[in-house]
């Protein structure tokens, strides 16, 4: 199992590093290619990249110190790869000389001899590294970046948005896995019967008092997704940031509603919820393998009121529907999630926070034009930049001078930045959940 593992975490870094995927995609294209089954070894190869890649920065700089004059790019993947994860075990689960030489005998199994060969006295001196070694010379925005395993340029890009102090909460907070958290669903059974089944499965929940039907998971007994009351459609895993922006919508059952950028339908499937399945939802997505998992989540869910429309949101939408609703979640940086995907804070850049809200600009622009008079919009990213949160509502509203911000209830964030008190921020630190940001804004009669 354990070779099985190491040879699939390898493979899945590889795969990360040559087409740019997410640890989860990765992991699935590598477990298939392998065509490993033991879901132990997959688990454990998750736990490796996973620790892995948010530790990235430290990990790539003890390698550059023992292979100098060498540096990593010079190797082949597979070995760039082992390197890294020999490097997480021992300076971060403090592994003995035996241990790194059992682990170097499994690459050698894996990779073959040759390739280790070259890296053989490099693997010594990687056990006698210490993180001072490391941060030797580095200037404060460098230190707080290796110290909490952030890029540099985020480390002070946070610092003139929120100031040292505030900056070094929420970093320190930033790479590490938020709560689980599931949303019981009524649609399916009342709350009482979702919660009595899941405590016989072994679910111990916590319910997050200013919300609904968000729940903490403080313990479970086997993974949530191979449980009956999720094949039965009693939860929903969803962040309680993404359960605040569907209540701050509060959809209503007699409302019409376009759910844009709605793959893989965590907001669709709550909207139904609080709608009561009446009303309409127009799920609008353009990738068609996530709205695949939409359908599927539809049907789990027991959602009978929304409707899939395949678009991109960044040309005009194809429908002259206007919407008492128009919620609008797009893609985004994910600043606010790097502990749920730590590989996508190593692929940003600024230029990419810049790129991002162009993109959103688009998207929240073709909005517009959708929503009725009295109608509502919601925003929502789990970004914290100011780029695609208050300067993107900023220029929305020069633009659209018919919105207008109006408080995001119920309340259980900080006030947006930028004067924006109608907004809210969730940060890790703070929140117990993922960084976030939800405006709305409503439609004037006179529009």
């Amino acid at each position: 199992m354990l070779r099985d593992a190491w040879a699939l975490a390898i493979e899945t870094l590889s795969w990360i590093d040559l087409q740019r995927l997410g640890e989860r995609l990765a992991l699935a294209k590598a477990t298939k290619q392998l065509a490993v089954q033991d879901p132990k070894a997959v688990g454990l190869a998750h736990k490796l990249v996973f620790e892995t890649q948010r530790r990235l920065n430290v990990i790539d700089s003890i390698i550059a110190l023992v292979l100098t004059p060498r540096s990593l790019s010079d190797y082949k993947l597979g070995l760039q790869s082992f390197l890294r994860l020999y490097t997480y075990h021992v300076f971060f689960e403090s592994v003995d000389f035996e241990k790194a030489a059992a682990m170097a005998g499994m690459g050698r199994s894996i990779l073959g001899w040759r390739q280790l060969n070259d890296v053989e006295e490099a693997l010594g001196k990687i056990l006698s590294v210490r993180l001072n070694d490391v941060l030797e010379g580095a200037i404060d925005e460098e230190r707080v970046a290796l110290q909490t395993y952030t890029p540099t340029w985020f480390v002070k890009y946070c610092f003139k948005m929120l100031g040292r102090s505030q900056s070094l909460g929420f970093l320190e907070s930033a790479s590490l896995p938020t709560p689980t958290y599931v949303r019981l669903n009524t649609l399916k059974a009342s709350e009482e019967a979702c919660l009595q089944k899941l405590k016989e499965e072994g679910v111990i929940l916590d319910r997050e008092p200013l919300l609904k039907h968000a729940y903490r998971v403080v313990e479970a007994k086997k993974p949530l997704m191979r449980t009956e009351s999720f094949r039965e459609g009693l939860f929903y895993v969803q962040d309680k940031a993404s359960c605040l922006a569907v209540e701050v919508a509060d959809p209503k059952p007699e409302d019409t509603v376009i759910d844009v950028c709605a793959a893989p339908g965590a907001k669709t499937t709550y909207m139904a919820q609080l709608m009561q399945n009446q009303g309409v939802i127009y799920s609008v997505d353009y990738s068609k393998r996530r709205m695949q998992e939409w359908k599927r989540e539809i049907r789990r869910m027991g959602v009978e009121n929304a409707l899939a429309i395949y678009a991109d949101a960044q040309k005009p939408l194809p429908t002259n529907l206007v919407a008492d609703l128009v919620v609008l979640d797009p893609p985004c940086t994910s600043t606010g999630a790097f502990g749920k995907t730590p590989s996508a804070k190593w692929r940003l850049t600024k230029r990419s926070v810049f790129n991002m809200a162009e993109i959103q600009w688009n998207m929240v622009s073709n909005c517009a034009g959708k929503v009725r008079k009295h109608g509502r919009l919601l925003y929502s990213t789990c970004s914290v930049t100011l780029e695609e949160n208050e300067m993107l509502i900023e220029r929305f509203l020069k633009w659209h001078p018919e919105f207008k911000l109006v408080d995001s209830m119920p309340w259980i964030g900080l006030p947006g930045l930028r004067g924006q008190s109608e907004c809210q921020r969730l940060y890790p630190h703070l929140h117990s959940c993922n960084g976030f940001f939800v405006a709305k804004l409503v439609k004037a009669e006179d529009a």
